[in-house]
């Protein structure tokens, strides 16, 4: 077993100072791409190359997919390519690092454990952090879902005042500027920075609805592009009767949240109760041997 390890210590070790010495300044751009969470982006270089050169996306393309899709829900399709190959080193750095560790532990050990954990968590972990990119996704989704009523219901008070549909919009982001960090203002603060760029009223808004990729954006976008030359009662109506949609599906949501939060607690409250018995019907227990 030991000359077993030491075979994969070497193997790990000298594979990667080759990519290393090979990949050389290949990666060193992608250094400034914005990915959040990547913890190993120097040591994930060389992996790159094995990325690239071992054709891994025609392996599992799939999995690639979904995480290509999820990473452009998130930072959108700019440099969408450069930040799956990110990801991609991140979960081959993890791997290598895992399976390295575990080698060099039942190295010194003697004790094939080390390697064997090395292999499950070289294993599970790319898996947890696909999962969680996912969860993100959904997160962020459900973040626009619930503040997309709220924007509407600032805009049908501003449009039914007599404000154009670009300054309605242009004072609901003005006025949270302190949410700036939210998936849709930010989404917002970017189609407005596009509307001074030169960009026309209906591109910009249509990149937003493509940014956001959610259904209830894209039904808001073609509201809004269908209605707001109209203007007047037509469009405040129109506004209403999509705000209205929007508030009972967040109702939705917020139930069917509350009942998986439910759900959840199960699992503890059946844990709790069989402690509560184990204690309580110890002494009694106890008792009646004496």
């Amino acid at each position: 077993m030991s000359v077993l390890c030491s075979a994969i210590t070497l193997i790990f070790m000298i594979g990667w100072l080759v990519l290393r010495f090979k990949c050389g300044r290949r990666y060193a751009a992608l250094r400034e791409i914005q990915v959040e969470g990547l913890r190993f982006r120097r040591l994930g270089e060389p992996l790159l190359l094995l990325i690239e050169q071992g054709r891994i996306s025609r392996l599992i393309p799939a999995v690639m997919f979904r995480i290509q899709r999820s990473l452009q829900r998130i930072y959108g399709m700019r440099y969408s390519a450069e930040r799956t190959l990110l990801f991609m080193g991140e979960m081959l750095s993890f791997s290598w690092l895992f399976m390295t560790g575990g080698s060099v532990i039942t190295l010194l050990s003697r004790d094939a454990a080390g390697i064997t954990i090395g292999g499950l968590l070289a294993a599970v972990i790319p898996a947890a952090m696909v999962s969680d990119l996912h969860k993100k996704v959904r997160i962020r989704e459900q973040s626009i879902c619930f503040e997309l009523p709220e924007l509407l219901n600032s805009l049908v008070l501003l449009v039914g005042a007599g404000e154009t549909v670009q300054r309605a919009i242009l004072r609901c982001v003005q006025g949270r500027q302190g949410d700036a960090a939210h998936p849709l203002y930010a989404e917002l603060l970017k189609m407005t920075a596009e509307w001074e760029g030169g960009y026309s009223f209906q591109q910009a808004f249509e990149n937003f609805s493509r940014r956001c990729a959610v259904q209830e954006v894209s039904i808001f976008t073609t509201t809004v592009l269908l209605n707001y030359r109209r203007g007047g009662a037509d469009f405040v109506l129109s506004l209403r009767d999509l705000s209205r949609m929007l508030w009972e599906k967040r109702k939705a949501v917020s139930r069917t949240r509350g009942e998986q939060a439910s759900s959840k607690l199960v699992f503890p409250m059946v844990v709790i109760f069989l402690i509560v018995i184990v204690l309580v019907g110890s002494p009694a227990l106890m008792m009646l041997k004496m």
